[in-house]
């Protein structure tokens, strides 16, 4: 996709509309806003005058310099200061979604980086920066254990399209309050990944992950549960069978399977609302797409059902959306249901992507649904 340009709005939105959306999201915390304030945003979008994307990111990455700022002026005190650096994470990140596809969009990720950084290393436990020698490269990761009894359980946590580990990593504390500790990677063809274009097999860097996390001490190897959440929900199907011998339990999480990958499902749902902007963009970016022929070409080889993976069997697994999802079909959902080893599901009949609706916000869903469900399957003596 060319660099820079103009920002391609979803649901058809001018400029206004989808400055009033970005701000109707900050203002209920929804995705991709969630954790920058009102203010801060109001703040940014009093700067945008076009739908140019360096302008956008610009934008936020201004009010998130005030915030690393503050954090610097407050060093003495490391809880100030972590919550600063916080929300300069927040925004600089924000600043640099959903693709680093502009100069200002790449400089908003660097910038994102060593403001997550800065706060991972003040939290007290401390979140871990991990890198794992993999096929002459490295692959990075985040991991954070709770303070206490060893080894610990953990979630495996793989990003989604637009969002980053640092997502994950920036919201452990739910986490560590239940005993659990997390381990969290990028999506392939995405952030940090040692895979600049997704790959069929690409499944291989969370095996090598695997591989890693079962020698370290401090981890319970027979208690590891893997969490996708949207795009990584495709990864989270696989590897329930795949690596079902070493995971006691998966999520899959409004993940694509194989009516997503199709032509007439891929196009439509570039025009969705659910999505703010470069929808199109982001799903190149993960692909090494040129464009849409490209990237459909290159999709549709992704299809487990096309793999023959779906009647094999699996790890228990979990399976969670909305029946009104318009970025990934819920017959997605429902197909894994037809096949392989019986799966658990939640649908909200109202729901979007994910599962969200206004009776059913992410927190609830992660609070009700998917946190019960990790620990049924983490305290149960024999995992698999």
């Amino acid at each position: 996709m060319a660099d820079g340009g103009a920002l391609i709005p979803g649901g058809k939105r001018d400029l206004e509309q989808l400055k009033a959306e970005v701000q109707r999201r900050a203002d209920r915390g929804m995705p991709p806003l969630g954790g920058i304030t009102p203010d801060d945003a109001k703040a940014a979008l009093a700067q945008i005058k076009s739908l140019d994307r360096d302008e956008w990111a610009t934008a936020f990455s201004n009010v998130a310099e005030k915030h690393w700022q503050r954090a610097e002026a407050a060093a003495a005190n490391r809880a100030e200061a972590a919550k600063a650096y916080w929300q300069a994470w927040r925004l600089h990140h924000f600043a640099r979604w959903p693709a680093e596809n502009a100069p200002a969009r790449r400089h908003a990720k660097q910038r994102a980086l060593e403001a997550f950084r800065k706060y991972a290393v003040l939290l007290d436990p401390p979140i871990e920066t991990v890198r794992i020698p993999f096929e002459g490269k490295e692959i990075v990761g985040y991991l954070r254990l709770p303070a206490g009894a060893r080894p610990a359980p953990l979630v495996f946590a793989i990003a989604g399209l637009d969002s980053r580990k640092e997502d994950f990593a920036g919201h452990t504390d739910g986490y560590l309050k239940q005993g659990m500790g997390i381990f969290t990677v990028d999506l392939p063809g995405t952030g940090e990944s040692l895979h600049a274009a997704a790959e069929v097999n690409s499944d291989r860097i969370f095996s090598a992950a695997l591989d890693y996390l079962v020698k370290r001490p401090e981890v319970d190897a027979g208690r590891i549960l893997l969490q996708g959440r949207s795009w990584s929900g495709h990864w989270a199907a696989k590897l329930a069978v795949t690596e079902r011998a070493r995971l006691c339990g998966s999520i899959m999480h409004g993940g694509p399977i194989h009516h997503y990958f199709q032509r007439d499902w891929l196009t439509a749902s570039l025009s969705t609302g659910e999505y703010l902007y470069d929808y199109l963009e982001a799903k190149c970016s993960m692909h090494g797409a040129s464009g849409i022929d490209d990237l459909l070409a290159k999709a549709g080889p992704f299809s487990l059902l096309k793999q023959g993976v779906l009647d094999q069997p699996s790890c228990p697994t979990l399976l969670v959306n909305g029946a009104r999802d318009s970025q990934v079909p819920i017959a997605d959902l429902f197909l894994l249901l037809e096949h392989g080893d019986a799966k658990e599901a939640w649908v909200n009949p109202d729901g979007g992507h994910m599962g969200r609706s206004p009776q059913w916000p992410s927190p609830a869903i992660a609070e009700k649904i998917l946190m019960p469900w990790m620990l049924k399957r983490l305290r149960q003596p024999d995992k698999r």
